[in-house]
């Protein structure tokens, strides 16, 4: 008898969406037991979107948006959101930004109007732009000076290229050091925009009624966006290469492949599934063979990162330097064991309980689950939060095997050995 897929889930209601006038979508999702409310502002305007001189800019908007609006001092969001009992934070990727605010119910309006004015109308100060530039210096030096961030690096430069996804989010130096605050006034028009813009709201939402709040905000003020040239999709390019790096206290095989984008989320489902397989827990292939039986690696991990224009999986094996060769031969040898042979039932099982008790879990936090509605939204997929469990259901180990699986063959990585010097 096949093992239990894992504790049913209390259907949570469709979200609720809507548009302004303008095009800007709300998406909103009743979570009456709730603690809080979130209120999550997303904004296609990650580093993929910048142009080769702007490099870094979408991080550094990101850090400026803190320093202040017309209405709003430097930090005075913060401690004005702290007093009425909430806390905040942002985040920028390769594909997207988003503002969070975790606030009580009754504060959820106040908190709304304070951070849509700081996100869309930031002050964008001369003073605060060299200062938080230095700020923003440091956390690169910070970056560079930890080698297994800079293995991780060149992984990603070499695997993917000249895409976007191949060069550093925090963005190069000497483009950090040329930008001017007009520069990312420019880049905060074109990208902040009603059409590549989406608020998720998720809590205990009764009486707030944002839709006619919304309409006389800075969102509802927003105008179209002009044409841009689309991000192009990813083709990693297998290969191999080692270097050197002085302070890396062990060696690491670090391998990329690359699997379909976001907007194919079965398939996302899948590849979930199949890092899962592998490399979560001690039961997983690559974890009881390289770490439990051999005792070549001291940890081994591979991670599906979910991406728009191409998915990608990476591994990090941490070892001696002189494993590296049987560490890299043993990860081949699992992989084209699994690739020859599908996965037994109890594996596949195990696996689709652990993945799907990890995202009933984040169904219970208002955060998580804005940040999935929110996400979705930007990015045009409106499924139910139930759809994923369905999906996740839907994979056999025979369409494993024949649709997922083969995307990590070897020959289709990039592998890079980190060894230190």
């Amino acid at each position: 008898m096949p093992a239990s897929p894992g504790p049913s889930t209390p259907p949570l209601p469709d979200p609720r969406r809507h548009q302004l006038e303008n095009g800007v979508s709300l998406v909103q999702i009743e979570l009456p037991e709730a603690p809080v409310v979130c209120l999550d502002l997303w904004c296609r305007a990650g580093s993929a979107c910048e142009g080769e001189a702007e490099s870094g800019l979408a991080h550094f908007l990101e850090h400026m948006v803190f320093k202040g609006s017309e209405k709003l001092e430097a930090g005075e969001f913060d401690l004005k959101v702290e007093a009425l009992g909430g806390n905040s934070n942002a985040a920028t990727g390769f594909d997207d930004v988003h503002y969070h605010v975790l606030i009580p119910p009754q504060a959820a309006p106040e908190a709304l109007d304070l951070l849509l004015d700081l996100v869309l109308q930031p002050r964008l100060d001369g003073g605060d732009f060299a200062m938080e530039r230095q700020v923003v210096l440091e956390e690169l030096a910070q970056s560079e000076d930890q080698p297994e961030e800079v293995a991780f690096q060149e992984l990603l430069r070499q695997a993917c290229g000249t895409h976007a996804y191949g060069l550093p989010i925090l963005g190069r130096r000497e483009a950090l050091e040329a930008h001017t605050p007009e520069a990312m006034a420019a880049f905060h028009r074109r990208h902040y925009r009603a059409d590549r813009c989406c608020l998720s709201v998720a809590g205990p939402l009764a009486g707030l009624e944002l839709e006619t709040r919304l309409n006389q905000s800075p969102l509802a003020a927003l105008q179209p966006s002009e044409p841009l040239a689309p991000v192009p999709n990813l083709t990693l390019q297998p290969g191999r290469d080692r270097i050197e790096l002085a302070r890396l206290e062990a060696a690491r095989l670090l391998m990329a492949w690359q699997l379909p984008g976001a907007a194919d989320q079965d398939s996302v489902m899948g590849g979930d599934l199949l890092t899962t397989l592998l490399a979560e827990g001690r039961r997983s292939r690559l974890v009881e063979q390289l770490r439990e039986r051999l005792r070549l690696v001291e940890s081994i991990d591979l991670d599906l990162n979910v991406l728009e224009s191409g998915c990608l999986v990476l591994l990090e094996a941490v070892c001696d330097p002189e494993q590296l060769p049987a560490v890299e031969q043993q990860v081949r040898q699992v992989l084209l064991e699994l690739i020859e042979h599908a996965p037994k039932q109890a594996e596949l099982d195990r696996a689709k309980r652990l993945v799907g008790n990890g995202y009933r879990f984040s169904l219970e936090v208002a955060g998580s689950v804005a940040a999935m509605v929110g996400n979705s939204q930007l990015w045009g997929r409106q499924h139910n939060l139930q759809r994923p469990l369905e999906w996740l259901e839907g994979w056999s180990s025979e369409r494993l095997s024949r649709d997922v699986i083969p995307l990590l063959h070897p020959d289709q990585a990039f592998c890079l050995q980190a060894v230190p010097a």
